[in-house]
């Protein structure tokens, strides 16, 4: 191994170590509101970290690149030709094959059962229809509806049965973490099961969002989210006119 290679493992080796230190030390996430929102978190800090190596390598052997060999000057002529390692090939496709297959198996299955581990039960169902650019959220087992507010009770597993009746949609809570599509002509499911009372006056992060550019409204279509306890979120049922009284 030459000077080289050296000064370049030295380097990736440091910048992998300042890299994952800040992985772990620094969160850019809200406040997690639902049960599922650790499950997200979680599998997002473990790609990071696994991204962190493969790119400081790439920073490492860049940067060293540009200050060694780097020219103010237009050089005259092309530099000397330049052969490939194949051994250094085979490894590099080997490990990243290896950890693509891993980050498919997990979080990538794993998370995906641990999302779906409850869809079997279900609290409350709340059909959500995206179009541009309001949502009108259903509660068909109390025969309620809202375009001003999605009302959730807190600690009950809530499956979202989400549709568009223009173009797609995405319907997303940031506090929960949860995303799906809102596909005209398909219903869409995702389930969430918030943890936390709150509302969007008090935390920007309890909205309904759309996440999927939807036209010229698209930064506006959101809707306030309130999770409270069952008993106040039985009295707002009671307080809301039946969909057959709208007629």
């Amino acid at each position: 191994m030459n000077r080289h290679s050296i000064t370049v493992a030295v380097m990736w080796a440091v910048f992998t170590i300042a890299g994952e230190v800040l992985v772990l030390n620094f969160t850019p996430f809200p406040a997690a509101t639902a049960e599922q929102a650790h499950i997200v978190d979680d599998a997002f800090t473990l790609l990071t970290m696994l991204a962190v190596p493969v790119f400081s390598l790439v920073v490492a052997m860049l940067l060293y690149s540009f200050v060694r060999f780097g020219q103010n000057d237009r050089p005259e002529e092309d530099g000397p030709p330049i052969h490939s390692h194949k051994g250094i090939a085979y490894i590099w496709v080997l490990l990243t094959t290896i950890l693509t297959v891993v980050v498919i198996i997990h979080p990538g299955i794993t998370g995906i059962l641990e999302l779906r581990a409850d869809d079997d039960n279900i609290d409350l169902v709340v059909q959500v229809e995206g179009q541009r650019f309001s949502w009108l959220v259903k509660y068909p087992e109390h025969n309620v509806q809202s375009r001003s507010e999605l009302v959730l009770p807190v600690d009950e597993n809530v499956q979202f049965l989400v549709m568009a009746s223009d173009v797609i949609h995405s319907l997303w809570i940031p506090g929960f973490r949860v995303k799906i599509d809102a596909v005209p002509g398909l219903t869409t499911k995702v389930t969430a099961t918030p943890n936390i009372v709150g509302s969007y006056e008090k935390d920007v992060n309890f909205r309904l969002q759309c996440a999927e550019l939807c036209g010229a409204g698209h930064a506006v279509m959101r809707m306030p989210v309130r999770v409270v306890e069952r008993a106040e979120f039985d009295e707002w049922l009671s307080e809301q006119r039946p969909i057959s009284a709208r007629r």
